[in-house]
């Protein structure tokens, strides 16, 4: 028997400013809004769409365990955004209030740059070469 489902990983990006945070990676990314769930407190958690890659993006909520990146150390986790709009989105990004970690450089047949978003979240961007 074949299986024709699709599998699929998305991130869900804890933050302290969900509002703030969708205002950003649509500023940064070019990224769609895709559905918005109004949560108590005027918090949220919505879908986003950068080029058709979904994930979600929410506010903390320390009572179910869902806190943030430290601020100072970041994420453990670093998300790969893959486009060949690397250099224009990583540029768009620093303007929207992103950090560069790494500028925008070519490695073997790799481009890539690397940058925290406001939120405490690490992204590398990047397309191969």
């Amino acid at each position: 028997m074949q299986d024709n489902s699709t599998t699929t990983v998305k991130p869900f990006l804890t933050v302290n400013n969900g509002v703030k945070a969708v205002e950003f990676y649509i500023a940064a990314f070019g990224a769609i809004e895709k559905k918005r769930f109004e949560l108590p407190n005027k918090k949220l958690s919505s879908i986003i769409e950068i080029n058709n890659a979904a994930f979600y993006v929410g506010d903390e909520e320390p009572d179910n365990g869902n806190l943030s990146p430290d601020q100072n150390s970041g994420s453990p986790v670093r998300i790969i955004l893959q486009t060949q709009q690397a250099d224009e989105l990583f540029g768009q990004a620093l303007k929207a209030g992103a950090t560069q970690i790494c500028p925008m450089t070519t490695e073997d047949d790799w481009r890539i740059g690397k940058l925290k978003d406001p939120f405490g979240h690490i992204w590398e961007i990047g397309y191969t070469l």
